[in-house]
């Protein structure tokens, strides 16, 4: 395969500089300090993840802290309904299965073109997540239409009528009682009657937050580092480079002003998971076989290399700042201009 060999000076494969099989490669200071951050990636992920993940979140929590919610609920609704009450689920479902049928054609077409070493590529991970994720959100979508449908039509239309008339006898009961303390029993008996997102639903809620991150750091990463490094090099990008480092950030956006999931920061360890992996992977590879690195940064041989691998790491937290940053701009502007219909937990 094309891949295994070194790459002419116009493609954009990189050329090999060194023989990546040979013990001297691998045992040397330069690899134990990027295993060492490898490691404490990991490390630091696995934490995270064990101590605030799903509705178990909050065991060793104190009493105060069990009046709100865990960081890691998440609510069987919450990945198929609208951010606005007033947009009927079906949007939500058509733009995701019209997302997965593009991106799922840019890939096939892209495998089609340039063979499967693209999926030697983080760029080529992330695209094809993000097309598991319109995937699986496509299905959750056509679920939850489902379920929306029974509920406003026929008996679920007389049950929202007597909720709302029990909400209105609760308030005139308490009205001797603080406005906060009605919002918060009215709060706590609509979420009594909602149900925990299933394993898929968690699924997808993560896959979603790893997109985040990762599309973030692929598309700066390849922008601001390696696009002027190409340059300067004499290589040629062609429309599907381009296309791949660009449409799904503009996917990912579309869906998450129109989705009502949550955005903890914990979850930021999936992210570091996810690239850990990769590189692991990459790693391996090399480790067998003498070919080129996908991207100059993760060669080994540079003495630059521990930087290089620290610097990406630390990365991951601006990268996934900025998609916080981006939810936080959603649920202000959101609330602030349809605050009746807006319906999203922070």
């Amino acid at each position: 395969m094309s891949f295994l060999t070194g790459a002419p000076k116009n493609s954009w494969q990189p050329a090999m500089t060194v023989d990546t099989t040979t013990s001297s490669y691998w045992l040397n200071w330069r690899v134990t300090l990027c295993s060492i951050w490898i490691f404490a990636s990991m490390v630091f992920a696995a934490i995270l993840i064990t101590k605030y993940e799903g509705p178990r979140g909050s065991r060793n929590r104190s009493r105060e802290q069990q009046d709100k919610e865990p960081p890691g609920l998440l609510y069987e609704d919450e990945v198929w309904k609208p951010c606005l009450k007033t947009i009927h689920p079906g949007w939500l479902l058509g733009y995701r299965v019209v997302a997965f049928l593009i991106l799922l054609l840019l890939l096939i077409m892209n495998v089609a073109a340039d063979g499967g070493e693209l999926f030697y590529y983080y760029t080529q991970w992330t695209f094809t997540l993000i097309t598991i994720y319109f995937g699986l959100g496509s299905v959750l979508s056509m679920y939850g239409c489902y379920q929306y449908h029974n509920k406003v039509g026929g008996a679920g239309i007389d049950e929202r009528q007597d909720a709302e008339y029990g909400s209105r006898r609760l308030s005139m009961n308490v009205e001797n009682s603080s406005s906060l303390n009605v919002k918060q029993v009215g709060e706590n008996a609509e979420q009594s009657s909602r149900q925990l997102a299933d394993f898929w639903g968690y699924v997808f809620q993560i896959i979603f937050q790893m997109n985040a991150g990762a599309v973030t750091l692929t598309d700066c990463v390849f922008w601001f580092i390696l696009v002027p490094f190409l340059t300067i090099r004499g290589y040629n990008l062609n429309f599907w480079i381009i296309n791949m480092h660009s449409i799904n950030v503009v996917f990912l956006l579309g869906d998450t002003a129109l989705n009502c999931l949550r955005f903890p920061w914990f979850r930021i360890g999936y992210f570091f998971m996810w690239t850990a992996v990769y590189v692991v992977f990459q790693w391996a590879v090399h480790a067998c076989i003498s070919i080129w690195w996908p991207y100059p940064f993760l060669d080994l041989s540079s003495s630059f290399s521990p930087l290089w691998y620290s610097s990406v790491a630390v990365m991951h937290i601006p990268c996934y700042g900025i998609f916080v940053l981006v939810m936080k701009l959603k649920h202000h502007l959101l609330k602030k201009w349809f605050p009746h219909s807006y319906q999203c937990a922070k």
